[in-house]
């Protein structure tokens, strides 16, 4: 036999060829050159040719090779947007669900935006959206530009290899970009440690490429866990001097970085692309676990049935719709009203949090005058289909 022939391969159905199968009834296997593969990439029956073997597609959901909840990465495609954003320049301030921008000195703006039909990164995988972050302005040595999302738990691949990938291109130019992971001990725990890759620092161009980094998660040992612990993936598109060993001296950058695709697996290899659920309603429901938003409907939505407490406030219960991370810290809201007993709509003039579980709530609703104390009531969006209701869990 040539040397560089497999001893066994296994076809995705389970059919199993060796060495002494090579000129088997069932079809003749082909040399296939490993080093033509890319990351990722799975061996699989050719039912085109006469049962002969292939390299799988790598990059697409459809292909083989897939472990459920490999990508800890929640909503890496920014299909969900609960709470409709579009842009903003605060730091720390959330967007596409679960994920989050850091920055300081200058002006930073993390925007949604919406890819034209056939235009995204991954034949295929016609998603829909992705991040933007657009850096100017910034001079100061201690100034930055980081986005990324929190993993849920410091534990989460300690003392393991890990991959972080994800696809990138600039509106101009070639700008830079870094990786690396933060390890958060959460409240009352130890002081936070980074992880960097062995390659922090990489250019990107206005071509949609994959970019990936991979590195070693620190190790528990000695550490002490606090409250909402958490794993940071951190994508930098600026930073002065002072965060040089962070990111591989990236440097102060005016740029437009596009992404998408995010993901962060165990490995030492980008396998294809998925999200952390694979399915719409599952990672939807995994962005609820950190942040739910009732939006309306319609432009009278019933939020909750109420009772009336006193002339100018209800008590509602709501039921939330997944089992929350922690009991809501917070609650937002826009555009709510009280349906009285005599059908009277009534604008709120305050919401709050009364009380607040895992997978329910007590909510009070203030209006300036006009229920009767022990009657039924609805709490109901204002005549606007864009009135909410916004419950916060966030790490």
């Amino acid at each position: 036999m040539a040397a560089g022939w497999p001893t066994k391969v296994t076809y995705a159905n389970g059919d199993v060829f060796s060495a002494s199968d090579i000129n088997d009834t069932n079809g003749t296997l082909n040399y296939i050159d490993p080093t033509s593969a890319t990351d990722g990439q799975v061996l699989t029956r050719d039912n085109a040719s006469a049962g002969k073997v292939k390299w799988a597609a790598s990059s697409v959901a459809t292909s083989l090779g897939f472990t459920a909840g490999k990508n800890r990465i929640i909503n890496g495609d920014f299909s969900i947007n609960q709470r409709a954003f579009t842009s903003t320049t605060t730091s720390g301030a959330y967007g596409q669900d679960r994920f989050y921008n850091l920055n300081s000195n200058g002006t930073t703006t993390y925007s949604a935006q919406t890819f034209t039909p056939g235009t995204a990164p991954v034949t295929g995988y016609e998603s829909t959206n992705f991040a933007r972050i657009v850096s100017t302005g910034q001079t100061l040595s201690s100034a930055f530009s980081v986005f990324g999302q929190k993993i849920e738990d410091v534990r989460t691949f300690a003392n393991q290899t890990v991959t972080f990938s994800f696809w990138a291109k600039a509106a101009s130019g070639t700008p830079s970009i870094s990786a690396n992971f933060f390890q958060d001990f959460g409240g009352g725990g130890s002081s936070g440690v980074y992880s960097y890759p062995t390659t922090q620092k990489q250019a990107i161009t206005t071509s949609w490429a994959r970019y990936s980094f991979t590195t070693t998660i620190a190790s528990m040992t000695g550490k002490t866990i606090g409250t909402g612990s958490f794993l940071a993936a951190w994508i930098w598109t600026s930073a002065g001097s002072d965060f040089n060993t962070q990111t591989g001296s990236l440097g102060i950058q005016s740029a437009t970085i596009d992404i998408w695709g995010v993901q962060v697996e165990a490995g030492s290899t980008a396998t294809a692309f998925q999200t952390a659920t694979g399915t719409i309603q599952g990672e939807l429901a995994a962005c609820q676990r950190y942040y739910v938003r009732h939006t309306a409907g319609s432009s009278y939505t019933s939020y909750a049935a109420a009772l009336c407490r006193a002339t100018t406030s209800v008590h509602a219960a709501m039921q939330l719709p997944v089992q929350m991370r922690i009991a809501p810290t917070s609650v937002d809201y826009s555009t709510i009203a009280v349906l009285s007993s005599t059908g009277s709509v009534i604008a709120s003039t305050a919401l709050v949090l009364d009380y607040a579980g895992t997978q329910n709530c007590f909510i009070t609703v203030s209006v300036a005058s006009g229920l009767t104390v022990g009657n039924a009531s609805l709490v109901v969006a204002n005549g606007s289909t864009s009135a909410y209701i916004a419950l916060n869990a966030e790490l």
